[in-house]
Order: structure tokens, then C-alpha cells, then sequence
């Protein structure tokens, strides 16, 4: 590997990102304008603002999966612009599989609708799906996370949240999948490329013995004219596009108002020479929020005490935030105590932490965790200090805290550090990484030696020691967590400050608690 970590790795992500984004591939986006549609991506790009923001939110899911058959899982979800109120997007990707649902399909359109019914935005949904991948429906159709939460979380956005949910049939839209568009708000249909339908004319046959055509069975004109099941009929993709902007930029929206933005102190591209070659050495991690706030400046919370959690007050593009950040290196301690690991959680570091956490709740500051945490600290002297009750009272003052919790993974994910530091288990708003982060129990190392111990050196076990060591390697890649939807996005370093920006806009327009998937309102 070279010098620069940073830059090694985000290299390959770039190169993998833009395989991703090919989808299923030339051929297949080439069969699919010659139907006269446009590509899932295409489409995105046409609804959006132009220029605007987009935060793709699950692209690496299931890429390692399925002999890379299923790229983004056959679908394509994300947060943009229209009319320059923000909006979560979900469109099936045709040119993977005819854009049926895998089993992470599903994952990914529910951690869409999450985001939608969290900060309560529009989602508009771009349907264009075979359906059921059927040799995978094990994983689609039944469970708790089946397909049917899809349809649950539309209902409640449509009965409790008022969550505005439009929806396009582009293509077909068939059996089970038909309730997402009728448990929407608004349906559009395209003349001529779109079908809704129980069943389609094979099935109907089948079932019934009748033969009918797909345009007369369930097309746009039959369900505008006949039905009633669709509201709009649009001319071709262009249209629908065009139709769906205009609908969501006459739906009532009262924006905050967008304050001064200020610049960063550094430019964001230091950030490649600021993290070391070797995940495991220490770096300025104020240097590092030097690239992300605005003027560089943090006004820190207790800086004295203990200086291995950094705790500040800043701000990111004009918005206000509270700062959590993992400080690597080693610190030296007080006069008669040993010098403390950064990166290491001990008793009265998460003290601190969990007072500055209730504060800012208190005060309703969104709060923002840069993690590169190893853990808390082990051995009889912070057992003998109280470090699980400690533990404990950090885990429990972020876990409860009902202000935005966004997440940016530097390096280190691990052990309960991790948890503290707002895991994904604990529903923050946002989770992104760095292609450098590392997200796991612990690294393969120590792994090593709580499994081997001293028997790791003995020449019988140097085969297993080696697996264990490359299992880990792999575990604990960045794409690994990311194919996973153990993160919603990896994020190159010069586009974080940016995607921060926009999150941190998007995580507070619901002025209410932040907790769980969704709150619902006192009054229901």
C-alpha cells in the first residue's frame, strides 16, 4: 500500500462507486431506452434539482453478494432536492434483474422510508420492478423486515406522520409491490412503458383462464380511466418527471432559514495528508475538524479533563453542532497518573461525555460523532474507578437523547466504544465512513490473542493465526460494513464537510424527538 492510506483506499472506492453506478450494465441500459425509458439513475437526476445535492444512501449493499449480479441491490436510494426542499428518493434500478427485489432490496427501501419518516420529507418512490427475485423470496417475502414492513411503514406515514409519499409507476409493478404506490399519497402512470396489476397476463391466465393484454389489464389509461387506482397519466418518463416536480413544489413547506454559511480553516483535501499510513498511529484529530468546521473553530467543553474525548460547540456551513470526537495518541496525564491511549474510552472520559450529551440536548443541538474509537479501557484500575457504570451512563445519555445524532467514521468502529459513540444499533439519523474505516469487535490482532494467546507464535498454529488475520483484514473494510448497510454511505473526505452540511439541514427539519425509526405525534 502506498504512503497515504487515505488515498489508497479512496482510490478503489472511486473505482468501485463508479462500477456500481453502471448498474447492470451497458447492454441492459441500452434495453432499457429502447423501451423508451429512462435509466433509474437518469430518472434521479432528472427529478432533482439541478446542481442540487445527492447523498446516495446504500450503493455498496450486497455488491460482494450473488457473483456481483445485484449491484446496489437493484436500487437506487438516496437524498436529494426538489425546489429546493429536501427529499428522499427510491427508484428501481431495471437494468439489474429487471429491478426485482433481493432480500437487501428490501433493506434498503425500508432504511429509505426510516429516513423520510425520521425527519419527516417527502419520499417520492420511481417504480420499475419485476417484483420478487423469486429464487431469493425466502428472504423477501416473510419475517418482520419482509416486504410487508415496506407497506406497514407506508401506512403509518400516510395515517400518523403525514409524511408525503408520491409515487411513479415507470415500468411494471406487480403482485405484492402494487401496495406501495396504492398506500401512496398521489400515483402517476407513464402511456405506454407502465403496467400495475395483482397479476399479470400469464398469471391472470393461469389463474383464471382469461386472456387479456397487459395495456388493457392493468395499463396507465386503464387505471386512470377505468379504475381510478392511478391519478395522473403522464406522457413519457420526461413528463412524469416534469409533473412530479411540480406536485412537490406546490406541497406546503414552511423552511427554516438557511443561516450564513462559513468556510472550513483547512481545505477538506488535507485531509489525505492529516491521517497517518498506518491506521494504528497517532494524528491531530483538531486538524482534522479544522477540514470540517466553519473557520476551524471549536469551542471546547471542558478541554483539561480528560483530553482523550474531545467535546466542542462549532458549526458546519452556518449550522450549530455538538462535537464528539475520538482523540488519538498518547495523552499524558496528571501529575502521579500514566499517560492515557487516544482512542480509548476510560471512567471519567465518559463522564464527561454523557453531561455534554444531556447538555446538548437540553439546549437541542444536533450532535455529531467523529469515531475512531478502540474501546473502553480494561484492567483492575478502571474496573476499580467504575469505567461499566461510566460506560454505562454514556451509552444511556446518547441512546436517549432525542437531538439529531449523525455519525462520521474515521478509522476505528470497535468493541463498545463503538456503541457509545452512537452505533448504528442506537438509530443515529446518519451513519457515514471514510474509506478507512474499520468496523468490528476488535482488530485481528488482539483478536489473536484472546482466541490463541501465547500459542499464536507456535508454528502449528501459523496457518490458523494467518486466516483468523485475513478474515479480519476483510471483515473490517469499510465496503464489508457498506455492502452491509452497516453504514448508509462511504464518503470521500474532500465531499464530507458538504454531505455533512446537507444531513445535519435534512436531520433538522423535524423539530421533534429523534428517536427510534420514527416518533409518532402526541395527538395520535
Amino acid at each position: 500500500m502506498s504512503l497515504s492510506r487515505l488515498k489508497t483506499l479512496t482510490a478503489e472506492y472511486r473505482d468501485l462507486r463508479s462500477r456500481l453506478e453502471q448498474g447492470g450494465g451497458a447492454d441492459k441500459i441500452r434495453r432499457q431506452h429502447d423501451q423508451g425509458k429512462l435509466t433509474a439513475r437518469e430518472r434521479v437526476a432528472a427529478l432533482l434539482d439541478p446542481g442540487g445535492e445527492w447523498v446516495e444512501i446504500g450503493l455498496l449493499v450486497a455488491y460482494d453478494q450473488y457473483d456481483g449480479q445485484a449491484p446496489a441491490a437493484g436500487v437506487v436510494t438516496g437524498l436529494g432536492r426538489i425546489a429546493q426542499r429536501p427529499v428522499v428518493v427510491v427508484a428501481n434500478d431495471a437494468s439489474v434483474k429487471a429491478g426485482s427485489w433481493w432480500p437487501e432490496t428490501i433493506k434498503k427501501m425500508l432504511r429509505a422510508q426510516e429516513i423520510a419518516m425520521r425527519q419527516r420529507v417527502p419520499i417520492v418512490y420511481l417504480v420499475d420492478s419485476a417484483g420478487v427475485n423469486l429464487p431469493y423470496q425466502g428472504g423477501v417475502f416473510p419475517g418482520q423486515y419482509g416486504a410487508a414492513r415496506i407497506f406497514y411503514y407506508n401506512s403509518i406515514m400516510r395515517h400518523y406522520l403525514r409524511v408525503p409519499q408520491i409515487a411513479a409507476v415507470m415500468g411494471p409493478c406487480i403482485a405484492g409491490g402494487a401496495y406501495l404506490p396504492a398506500l401512496s399519497d398521489v400515483i402517476f402512470m407513464v402511456d405506454g412503458t407502465s403496467f400495475m396489476g395483482l397479476g399479470g397476463p400469464n398469471l391472470v391466465k393461469g389463474a383464471t383462464g382469461q386472456v387479456v393484454d397487459a395495456e388493457r389489464l392493468g395499463g396507465a389509461k386503464t387505471h386512470t380511466t377505468v379504475s381510478g387506482v392511478a391519478h395522473y397519466r403522464a406522457n413519457d418518463d420526461a413528463d412524469c418527471l416534469r409533473r412530479i416536480r411540480e406536485y412537490v413544489s406546490r406541497l406546503p413547506h414552511a423552511p427554516r432559514p438557511r443561516p450564513p454559511a462559513g468556510k472550513p480553516k483547512r481545505d477538506p483535501k488535507e485531509l489525505y495528508d492529516l491521517l497517518p499510513a498506518d491506521h494504528r498511529m497517532s494524528y491531530d484529530v483538531r486538524a482534522v475538524l479544522e477540514c470540517l468546521l466553519d473557520g476551524g473553530t471549536l469551542d471546547e467543553f471542558q478541554p483539561e479533563i480528560a483530553p482523550e474525548m474531545i467535546c466542542g460547540h462549532g458549526a458546519i456551513a452556518g449550522r450549530a453542532v455538538a462535537v464528539i470526537a475520538n482523540s488519538r495518541g498518547v495523552i499524558k496525564g496528571k501529575p502521579g497518573e500514566s499517560p492515557k491511549i487516544g482512542g480509548i474510552i476510560y471512567t471519567e472520559s465518559a463522564e464527561k461525555v454523557a453531561y455534554f450529551i444531556d447538555n446538548a440536548d437540553r439546549e437541542r443541538q444536533p450532535l455529531l460523532f467523529v469515531q475512531d474509537v478502540s474501546g473502553f479501557m480494561v484492567g483492575t484500575e478502571a474496573e476499580h474507578s467504575g469505567i461499566i457504570r461510566a460506560g454505562a451512563r454514556f451509552v444511556e445519555a446518547m441512546a436517549t437523547a432525542t437531538v439529531p445524532k449523525l455519525v462520521l467514521t474515521v478509522n476505528h468502529a470497535s468493541g463498545a466504544g463503538y456503541y457509545a459513540m452512537a452505533g448504528q444499533g442506537f438509530d443515529p439519523d446518519f451513519i457515514v465512513s471514510w474509506p478507512t474505516g474499520r468496523m468490528g469487535v476488535m482488530e485481528g490482532e488482539s483478536a489473536v490473542q484472546a482466541v490463541f494467546g501465547g500459542d499464536a507464535v507456535k508454528a502449528d498454529n501459523s496457518a490458523a493465526v494467518q486466516a483468523m488475520r485475513a478474515d479480519y483484514d476483510h471483515q473490517l473494510d469499510a465496503r464489508f460494513a457498506g455492502a452491509r448497510g452497516f453504514v448508509d454511505a462511504l464518503v470521500l473526505p474532500e465531499e464530507t464537510r458538504d454531505t455533512v452540511a446537507f444531513l445535519l439541514e435534512v436531520a433538522t427539519e423535524f423539530t421533534g424527538p429523534h428517536l427510534g425509526p420514527f416518533a409518532l405525534p402526541r395527538d395520535t
